[in-house]
């Protein structure tokens, strides 16, 4: 098996080959290895597995497996671990701050874990919504042979006869705080909502992802979508392991599988699937890391132009379970190539083009899951990209499964997340005001908290429609409402969202594509005056060092120049 593979080409020879490595090579002996097993290419499986939360639990032993896989092909596995910050119970606290800044942890330790120790190619495991894009940055970053596993999703729990998620236990806190449920009720739901193994099950931003990756080509097809408790994820598993081995053996590496017409395809299946707005930070960022220019602007204009066609939670019925039974990604893609939308020229990991992999799905009739392209659920897409005066540099609200797109209202402005989270559980936001929650941002916050905590407190005090949030933070893919985030410039850079005060009229128009602060310029100019940036309480550590580091949200919140600024590749040394 060996003979498939030159090893004087690949970066592994630096640690395993030459007298010069005898060193290098005791370790491998320690471990058990043998001169055969050395003289194979060494395969990076990285899994963001831990106990945090139940996306998480199933990482290890999928990794395990996909072990095998690299053995049968020819391969020696090389596993190691990084972090998450699971969203779920990070949500509604300070803890939120670490989210965001997980993703460019998780991709540096992957990167660095594959650098130390010269890997030829990389297996990666995540199953909580930032270890997604953090995975596949540090594929991009690479540029090693590599193919992205989901952990895969939740099944969906029951409650009083119907399925229900985590997001209805978000809601139900504000449901209790008006008064129009009892205690138990709460009690109750949060026992059953999350059954076990898996992601949260609605097309939030974990399955988002999941839906990305396989759209752009690094995971194999109608992988992602099987639920995690499901016999056929190890099979998944193995046959990555396997085919991570072809990879090397042809030497199809991520950048020439993620070009620019790959992620218009993955910016297309977010929209059409109702997606979560964090694909629209996620995409620019990973985008950077392959070189290419792809920016929150980019990634607006492909939603603008896409149908929605899958009914899925929040916005819609079904959950991720109900989509793969339906027949999974490949299933809306196939209905979107019908109608001209996605490139079928781009490669994937299989080795074939997205359109090969598509012609050997046969369009199900019978799903009531996802809508053809014909007769889409609407005619845009179920995420729309928002510029104006109170965000020139772009903003973007989900408007899958809303019935009003324009909004108009008084500002109601919040420095904190905690503080409009209160006034929402006092009952102290007003039908029609436009709640403004800011100093949120990836440099402000720091972090860009996600506040799903107060967007669902608000849906159940059946405010969900009747007020908007607006917010340089962002929100989670379980968000459902009124609620614009990203805006940019945010806050702490002086953004016009640092001027706003009580009572300013905010007009947003999700079907003109306009967020606009009713203020004239002579007043603001005169706040722009007075205004001096505030210091936050994270002046060391991890969040600090983040805060000095991180650009715009509409260029991804990166920490680093890309692709574009590098030197060299590593899968060069």
């Amino acid at each position: 098996m060996t003979s498939r593979f030159d090893k004087s080409r690949l970066p592994s020879r630096h640690v395993s080959v030459g007298p010069e490595r005898a060193p290098h090579r005791s370790y491998y002996y320690a471990m058990g290895l043998t001169e055969d097993d050395i003289a194979k290419p060494f395969v990076a499986v990285a899994s963001a597995g831990n106990d945090s939360a139940p996306c998480n639990i199933t990482l290890d032993a999928q990794a395990d497996v996909a072990r095998a896989g690299v053995i049968a092909g020819g391969g020696m596995p090389r596993r190691f671990n990084t972090i998450t910050v699971t969203d779920g119970i990070a949500m509604g606290h300070q803890g939120m701050k670490s989210s965001l800044v997980s993703r460019e942890v998780i991709a540096d330790s992957v990167e660095l874990s594959v650098r130390g120790h010269c890997y030829d190619a990389l297996v990666g495991f995540a199953g909580c919504d930032k270890s997604l894009p953090g995975m596949m940055m540090a594929m991009l970053r690479l540029n090693v042979p590599s193919i992205f596993v989901y952990g895969g999703s939740i099944l969906p729990g029951r409650f009083e006869g119907r399925d229900v998620t985590v997001v209805d236990v978000f809601e139900v806190v504000g449901k209790y705080a008006a008064g129009a449920c009892p205690l138990a009720e709460v009690l109750a739901l949060e026992k059953v909502a999350c059954p076990g193994a898996g992601a949260c099950g609605g097309q939030y931003t974990a399955n988002t992802m999941a839906c990305v990756a396989e759209a752009i080509g690094l995971s194999l097809p109608n992988s992602n979508m099987v639920p995690a408790p499901y016999a056929g994820r190890d099979d998944i598993a193995h046959a990555a392991g396997v085919q991570v081995m072809e990879l090397i053996a042809t030497d199809l590496r991520p950048r020439a599988i993620c070009t620019r017409a790959a992620f218009e395809n993955a910016a297309r299946v977010v929209a059409a699937t109702g997606g979560s707005t964090n694909a629209a930070l996620h995409l620019p960022a990973m985008a950077s890391e392959a070189g290419i220019a792809f920016d929150l602007h980019d990634v607006a204009a492909i939603f603008k132009s896409t149908p929605y066609l899958a009914d899925l939670k929040p916005g819609g019925r079904y959950v991720a379970r109900d989509m793969y039974d339906a027949g999974g990604v490949y299933m809306v893609m196939k209905t979107l190539m019908s109608g001209g939308l996605l490139d079928g020229d781009c490669l994937t990991v299989t080795g074939r083009t997205l359109a090969e992999n598509i012609d050997r799905v046969t369009w199900n009739p019978d799903q009531k899951v996802i809508y053809p392209v014909e007769r889409p659920i609407t005619p845009t897409g179920g995420v729309v990209g928002l510029t104006g005066s109170l965000a020139p540099d772009g903003a973007i609200v989900k408007v899958a499964g809303m019935h009003r797109l324009q909004f108009e209202g008084p500002a109601r402005v919040f420095d904190r997340e905690e503080d409009a989270f209160a006034a929402v559980e006092a009952r102290a936001i007003r039908e029609g005001e436009v709640v403004v929650i800011r100093y949120e941002g990836p440099k402000g916050g720091p972090g860009m908290r996600e506040m799903l905590s107060t967007t669902a407190a608000l849906y159940g005090l059946g405010m969900g429609e009747k007020v908007a949030l607006v917010t340089d933070g962002r929100f989670s893919g379980g968000t459902r409402g009124f609620c614009v985030g990203h805006v940019g410039p945010e806050a702490a850079d002086g953004g016009p969202i640092a001027l706003v005060v009580d009572g300013d009229r905010v007009r947003i128009d999700a079907e003109a594509g306009t967020i606009d602060l009713l203020v004239d310029d002579a007043v603001l100019a005169e706040r722009r005056a007075a205004w001096t940036p505030p210091v936050n309480d994270y002046q060391a550590g991890a969040l600090w060092r983040y805060a000095r580091t991180v650009g715009p949200a509409s260029g991804g919140a990166v920490t680093h120049p890309g692709a574009r600024a590098e030197r060299h590749v590593y899968a060069d040394i």
